[in-house]
Formats: structure tokens, C-alpha cells, sequence
């Protein structure tokens, strides 16, 4: 059914747009036109102002809608995250495990595959983090799950990707305990592989980028810091050009100058917003499991019995409302950090992240004041309160 999208400023991915008119058909864009060559005969959907911009893409799920990937790997938890963050402008994620048994990242996968295969159309892939950590940075994965890399571990990986195509495979590590050609092997497969959760040194870091590492998981959290004389994983991740990182702006994991510094060291577009959220986004229930141990959200955060950050309680429009209102980031940027960056990190900026004719139609109108009140996800519309 061909739909126009009318009165809300448009934001392409580029450039805002006034007196636009956005026009669906079906599960894409048909066509991006002034307000004034709008056919007559179209039926049409009123926003009475705010903001179409692109829908988000979220790369480091835990879980949402009360829904805890690890806890649970099953199509219908998947979907249920989906779901919870889709209230949040959410529209693509990737639903992240965290460190556990290789049996449980293994059903994870199958279920990602799964989902897929049964055509949700939310799922980009699923991000393994962990757990092939430092124990020092283990942060509040458990350390009885915290180990090395095995070959068995790396064949698993790559026989998922070679046999997944429809879908993305993140790996987060601390590069110092790979062995040398390790992570070669994972990225010449296609794995995506990101450093967290490391305490390794900026030659470790080096190192793995020569060999394929691209990313850096939660930049500044669980890694090790720049000093003067050691410019450590922070430091080797805003020195290099060409890699990605994500960053959750929450109040709590980063200070705001601290992301104000990154986004001036990094180029443009390399830096993207992630929430690391957990099952209480988009869920009444203030409180859930992970490891056996119950972790309760207060004043919008999240911390174990041991005092470490476990997660956040965000959602992607809060990211963009902080990003923007509390770091200082100009509006057009947060919502590029929040879609745009994550496809192209992930390559598929071609059908996702922007607003252009022939790409899906996954889409988020938002409230001048950041509340979201409609999505789209090819070209299905929700309506958020």
C-alpha cells in the first residue's frame, strides 16, 4: 500500500528537509518529494511536526521487554526485544550475548538464524561479547566463564558466518589474549571482531588491527586508559582512522567531555551510539537475572552486587537526546551516530540508514522533546504512546 508521510521536518541521513513529503510503497521509499507536489489521491499519515529521520540500528542489545538473550535463546525472545526497543526509535539490532558457556553462544546463534529464517525483519545478526576477556576488565561478566580462545571457538565463528550470510556475526575480545593469526582467521571469514573488555597495551591493539580488528566495544569502559606514556586501548582506538567505536551516552558510563574528546579525535562516522541495554528497556519490571543474581535498575542505572555497571537502562532515543542535549552534539550528527554509522560499520548502509529512494522503509518520527510516536520497519508502522 503506498503511504505519505506529511508535516514532520525529514532528515535523510544528510540533510534536514522542511515541506517534505516521504512516500512508502509497499516495504520501501518510493520517493522523497516537496509537500506541494504531493499527489492528491495518496492516502496520507499526519506527524504534526517533529522529526522522520531514519530508524535507529542498535548494536549492542543484552535484552529488552523484559526479554535476557543469554538467559534465553529463543526466536520468541528475540522477538521480544525487538519489541521492547522499538518504542525507543529502534528498528534493526543486533542481540548480544554475553560471556558464558560455548553451548549457550552456540543456541544463540541457531536462534539468530532462526529469526532470520522466519523473516524478523529487525535482526541484522548477533554480537558474541565475550568470553575471551581480560579478567581484570571482565566488568560484570562472570569469571567463571572468562577464558582463552580456542580453535574450536574460532571454527564455530567462521563455520556460522560461512553458513549465515543473511546475517551479521560481532565478536568482542581483549586482543592481548589472542594468539598471534587468531583474530586473522576470524575476520578473513567475515567475523566482525571488536576489542572490550581488555587491559591490553597499545602495541596489543596494534597488532590486532593489522589483523583485521575494526571495532572497539563500549569505548572507555573495561579497557585499559591513555596515560602519557602508555596510550593504552583508549588510546590506540582514537589514534586509528579506520576503525569503529561505540559509545553509550547514558550520563553514567561516559562522561560528557570524555565523549566530546573521543568524537574529536575519531574522523567523522566513525564513532556510533550503542545502549548496551538490558531486559528493562521497554519492560514495567524494574529488575532481572543475570548469573543467578538479580540486578535492579535505580535512577536510569544498572550495577551488580560487586558495584560494576551491568548493562544500561536506555533506550536509542535516549542515547540521542543525551548525545545531543547533554554532550552538545548537533541533532543531524547524533541521528547519523545512531543509524547511518552503524550500517556503514556494518555494510548495510545500502538498503538501511538513510532516507532515499529504494531503501527499506524503516523509519522513526519522534516529538520536538525526543518521544517517540511512530516507527516503521519495512514499512510496518507502530504507534508509540
Amino acid at each position: 500500500m503506498k503511504q505519505a508521510l506529511v508535516g514532520a521536518r525529514i532528515f535523510t541521513g544528510e540533510e534536514f528537509l522542511n515541506n517534505h513529503a516521504l512516500i512508502i510503497n509497499g516495504d520501501v521509499i518510493e520517493a522523497l518529494v516537496s509537500a506541494e507536489h504531493l499527489p492528491a489521491d495518496i492516502s496520507r499519515i499526519e506527524l504534526n511536526g517533529g522529526v522522520l529521520a531514519p530508524g535507529f540500528i542498535d548494536l549492542q542489545v543484552n535484552g529488552g521487554g523484559g526479554a535476557f538473550f543469554t538467559n534465553d535463546t529463543s526466536v520468541s525472545a528475540i522477538q521480544t526485544m525487538l519489541d521492547g526497543h522499538r518504542p525507543t526509535g529502534t528498528t534493526s539490532l543486533l542481540p548480544t550475548l554475553i560471556s558464558d558457556t560455548r553451548e549457550v553462544h552456540q543456541a544463540g546463534v541457531r536462534a539468530i538464524a532462526a529469526a532470520v529464517a522466519a523473516g524478523l525483519k529487525g535482526v541484522l545478526g548477533v554480537h558474541v561479547e565475550g568470553p575471551f576477556f581480560d579478567m581484570a576488565r571482565r566488568g560484570a561478566h562472570n569469571e567463571r566463564y572468562i577464558r582463552k580462545m580456542e580453535q574450536a571457538d574460532i571454527d564455530w565463528l567462521v563455520a556460522s558466518v560461512k553458513a549465515q550470510h543473511e546475517f551479521k556475526v560481532m565478536l568482542t575480545l581483549a586482543p592481548e589474549h589472542a594468539d598471534a593469526g587468531q583474530i586473522k582467521q576470524l575476520t578473513s571469514a567475515g567475523v566482525v571482531v571488536c576489542a572490550g573488555h581488555t587491559d591490553g597495551h597499545y602495541d596489543d591493539v596494534v597488532a590486532a588491527l593489522k589483523e583485521g580488528l575494526s571495532g572497539f566495544t563500549h569505548l572507555y569502559n573495561a579497557m585499559r586508559p591513555t596515560t602519557g606514556r602508555e596510550p593504552g586501548v583508549v588510546g590506540a582506538a582514537l589514534e586509528d582512522a579506520n576503525s569503529w567505536c561505540g559509545i553509550i551516552i547514558d550520563t553514567y558510563h561516559v562522561h560528557a567531555a570524555s565523549a566530546r574528546i573521543a568524537y574529536a579525535a575519531k574522523p567523522k562516522g566513525k564513532m556510533y551510539l550503542v545502549t548496551d541495554a538490558m531486559s528493562t528497556v521497554g519492560s514495567p519490571e524494574k529488575s532481572f537475572q543475570i548469573y543467578g543474581e538479580t540486578i535492579y535498575e535505580k535512577d536510569g542505572c544498572l550495577v551488580n552486587a560487586e558495584g560494576r555497571l551491568a548493562g544500561s537502562a536506555i533506550g536509542m532515543i535516549d542515547a540521542v537526546r543525551l548525545n545531543t542535549n547533554w554532550v552538545g552534539v548537533e541533532l543531524a550528527e547524533s541521528l547519523r551516530m545512531a543509524s547511518l554509522y552503524p550500517a556503514e560499520y556494518m555494510q548495510v548502509d545500502n538498503h538501511l540508514g538513510r532516507i532515499r529512494e529504494n531503501y527499506r522503509a524503516d523509519l522513526v518520527h519522534f516529538t520536538d522533546d525526543f518521544k517517540v510516536t511512530h516507527t516503521w520497519v519495512a514499512g510496518d508502522i507502530s504507534q508509540h504512546n
